[in-house]
C-alpha cells in the first residue's frame, strides 16, 4: 500500500458525546486507523476504548497522557474536550500537538471558525506552533463550524441581493448529557435569578461572534456592532434529562441571538431556541424534533 493510500492514523481527545461518535465512526471506517484515545477522568483511564463508547472491545487502551498520544504518531488528533476553562486549557494541548507535527481538528474552540475575530495572541501562538511542526489546525462543528457560517456563505451565492441573514437552531436538549454546558453555560435547570455564563455580556460572542463576522466578511459588509439577546422560561413541572433532574420553577427553555448590525439594521443573526420539553415556551419558534 502506498503512503497516500494508507489509513489515516486518528487519535481522539476525550470520550464525551462527540468524541464517542468519532471513535465509533473511525473504528468502522477502513480509511481510518484509531491509534490513541485520551480521557479526562481516572475512571475512564486504561480501559478499552470500544467499551467506553458502546462497542465490543477493540484492543486499544485509553490514556491520560499527552506523551502517549504523541508517541502513537497519529496523523491527526480529533479534539472534542469540553471544560469550564475553555481555551485556557485547550491552547497548551493544541500547541504541543502542532509542534509535534500532528494535525488537529477541533470542535472545542468555536472562535477558530474565523481566526481574525478570535484572540490575536492565541492565533499568533498557534500559527507559530503549526509552522514549527509543519502541521495544520482546523476548527469544525455543526454550529459553529458549518450551519451558521460556511453553509450560509455558500447559500448566499444563490441570491442576487441580500437584505438580512438569519440562522436558527431550534432544538430539544433533554437528551444532551453535558451538565456543565447545559447548566453552567446555558442555564438549564438553574433558578431564573441565577445568571449562567451565556447571560454575561460578551459571552455569546465567544461562540457565535466569529461566525457572524465570517458571514459579514464573506458578503463584504462592515459590521457596526455585534450585540446579544438572552431570554429564559421556567418549566412548570419537574423534568428528567440526560444531564440530571430539572425541578419545576427553574429554567426549561432559552432563546438567544447573536446579532451583526449593518447600517443600523440587525442584518446577520444567529438565533437559538432551545427547550428541555416540546411544550415549553410555545410562543417561541418551533420545529419538528
Amino acid at each position: 500500500m502506498s503512503d497516500s493510500a494508507r489509513p489515516i492514523r486518528i487519535a481522539v481527545w476525550s470520550t464525551g458525546t462527540i468524541g464517542s461518535i468519532v471513535i465509533r465512526v473511525a473504528h468502522r471506517r477502513g480509511a481510518c486507523d484509531l491509534v490513541a484515545v485520551w480521557v479526562h477522568t481516572d475512571d475512564k483511564a486504561d480501559r478499552d476504548a470500544g467499551e467506553l463508547v458502546g462497542l465490543p472491545p477493540i484492543g486499544l487502551r485509553t490514556t491520560q497522557s499527552i506523551d502517549d498520544v504523541i508517541a502513537a504518531q497519529p496523523d491527526c488528533v480529533v479534539y472534542t474536550a469540553s471544560a469550564p476553562e475553555l481555551d485556557a486549557i485547550n491552547m497548551p494541548v493544541y500547541v504541543r500537538l502542532l509542534r509535534a507535527g500532528i494535525n488537529v481538528v477541533t470542535v472545542s474552540s468555536p472562535g477558530l471558525v474565523f481566526p481574525p475575530a478570535w484572540n490575536a495572541g492565541y492565533t499568533a501562538e498557534l500559527t507559530a506552533a503549526a509552522e514549527q511542526g509543519q502541521a495544520s489546525l482546523y476548527a469544525s462543528g455543526i454550529e459553529p463550524g458549518f450551519a451558521g457560517d460556511q453553509l450560509v456563505a455558500l447559500l448566499t451565492t444563490l441570491s442576487a441581493s441580500i437584505t438580512s441573514v438569519r440562522t436558527q437552531e431550534i432544538f430539544q436538549y433533554d437528551s444532551y448529557g453535558n451538565e456543565f454546558l447545559m447548566g453552567d453555560v446555558f442555564g438549564f435547570g438553574r433558578p431564573l435569578d441565577q445568571a449562567p455564563l451565556m447571560q454575561i455580556p460578551g459571552m455569546q460572542q465567544h461562540a457565535w461572534g466569529p461566525p457572524v463576522r465570517y458571514v459579514a466578511a464573506a458578503l463584504g459588509v462592515e459590521l457596526e456592532d455585534v450585540r446579544e439577546t438572552y431570554e429564559r422560561r421556567a418549566t412548570p413541572r419537574d423534568l428528567v434529562t440526560a444531564f440530571g433532574p430539572v425541578v419545576a420553577g427553574t429554567c426549561g427553555a432559552i432563546r438567544m441571538e447573536t446579532i451583526g448590525v449593518v447600517a443600523g439594521r440587525d442584518a446577520i443573526v444567529i438565533e437559538h431556541v432551545n427547550r428541555l420539553a416540546a411544550d415549553l415556551a410555545p410562543d417561541w419558534p418551533t420545529a419538528d424534533r
